[in-house]
């Protein structure tokens, strides 16, 4: 099949890695390309061999799944992260996603649910278990307004970032605005240029901070 999404797997446990490797195999558009059992692999083989997303345990033995996904981001800023966990605390969602992860999911929660946040980071969204996402609403649905940082963005740039912060992925971002997807990208790149953030997640925090 064309156009597959390509995975990494970054998972120390060796019963749950090979439990992934063989769920993503059903997946007739995603492939997982290799799996590795510590931050310190993960940097060799995906700064060799990239993937679209990686599949990152947040608990590795040696460079944590956040310290690894930080080092990553500012060598690959395109490469998507997806957090795989047993721990629901806000600090480590909050550190992970200032790392640069787009999603953050529970590890016991069913396929479906992890093809559909594979496809979904893919496509420029995020994606988080359900009591993660309540967790991040109640964040930023706190009384804010936009930052002063805010007056270095452009008029369309604002609206992209209101629609980011809104959850629409950059599909749907293009699709309202009447432009096309890589335009989108692009928008969101000059945007975290300007705010100096590494990443949209970031971008949407400082606008509100």
């Amino acid at each position: 099949m064309k156009d597959k999404k390509t995975v990494v797997i970054v998972e120390d446990d060796a019963g749950l890695r090979e439990q992934l490797m063989l769920v993503l195999k059903s997946a007739r558009d995603i492939e997982c390309l290799y799996a590795v059992i510590s931050g310190e692999e993960a940097m060799r083989r995906i700064l060799a061999q990239p993937p679209d997303v990686v599949l990152m345990d947040i608990q590795l033995p040696g460079m944590s799944g956040i310290e690894c996904v930080a080092a990553l981001k500012k060598k690959l800023p395109d490469l998507e992260f997806i957090m795989l966990t047993v721990y629901e605390d806000s600090d480590r969602l909050f550190s992970a996603l200032k790392a640069g992860a787009s999603g953050y999911l529970i590890k016991s929660g069913p396929p479906e649910k992890l093809f559909e946040a594979i496809r979904d980071v893919h496509s420029g969204g995020s994606q988080f278990s359900a009591h993660i996402a309540r967790r991040v609403v109640q964040y930023f649905c706190s009384p804010a307004k936009p930052s002063a940082e805010t007056n270095k963005l452009s008029p369309r740039e604002l609206e992209v970032i209101e629609l980011l912060a809104s959850g629409y992925i950059y599909k749907e971002i293009a699709d309202k605005l009447g432009i096309g997807t890589e335009t989108v990208r692009t928008y969101v790149k000059n945007i975290c240029t300007k705010l100096q953030v590494k990443n949209r997640t970031e971008a949407v925090a400082k606008h509100f901070s």
